[in-house]
């Protein structure tokens, strides 16, 4: 078979953890991203710094590092990493209305650091809705992808905003 293919899947078509023990150790850095559609009050609510739960941003930003570094404990066939960082940033976006969510993670090793990237934002997102619906149960979480990454055997990623 040529071309792309499942790397956790085995020639009989079980799941498996990839052996990443021959790959040379590379600095390895994905960032991801992801949106929390609110009412326009909700927003206020959160920048305002009076939710009933507090700090809804501060606790989702440390909700999503501390996500990053359990990536492995929740997605099973990821391996367990030594991230020498992780960064996330919320920021509202009026025109949404809601949040946005960037997530960084960083390290030098012999895998990619993509899932827990996605993890951090994913988990940062629930935490808002989780802090902040009591006030607006029909918040949506949205957009979760991956934006970029480098290192690695396959080399850099960039999303292209102008393919579907």
């Amino acid at each position: 078979m040529s071309g792309p293919r499942l790397t956790h899947i085995d020639a009989a078509g079980e799941a498996h953890m990839v052996d990443v023990g021959d790959k040379a150790e590379t600095t390895r850095i994905a960032t991801a991203e992801g949106r929390v559609r609110m009412a326009p009050e909700t927003l206020k609510l959160i920048l305002e710094g009076n939710a009933k739960k507090g700090d809804v941003i501060g606790t989702a930003r440390l909700a999503g590092i501390m996500a990053a570094k359990q990536t492995a404990s929740l997605i099973p066939l990821c391996h367990p990493l030594m991230l020498t960082k992780v960064g996330v940033e919320i920021e509202p976006d009026h025109a949404l209305p809601g949040l946005r969510i960037v997530a960084t993670a960083k390290l030098t090793g012999r895998t990619g650091v993509e899932m827990e990237a996605l993890t951090a934002v994913s988990v940062a997102a629930l935490t808002i809705y989780d802090m902040a619906k009591a006030a607006d149960k029909a918040m949506e979480i949205t957009g979760i992808r991956l934006l970029e990454k480098t290192g690695g055997k396959s080399g850099d990623y960039r999303r292209d905003e102008t393919k579907p």
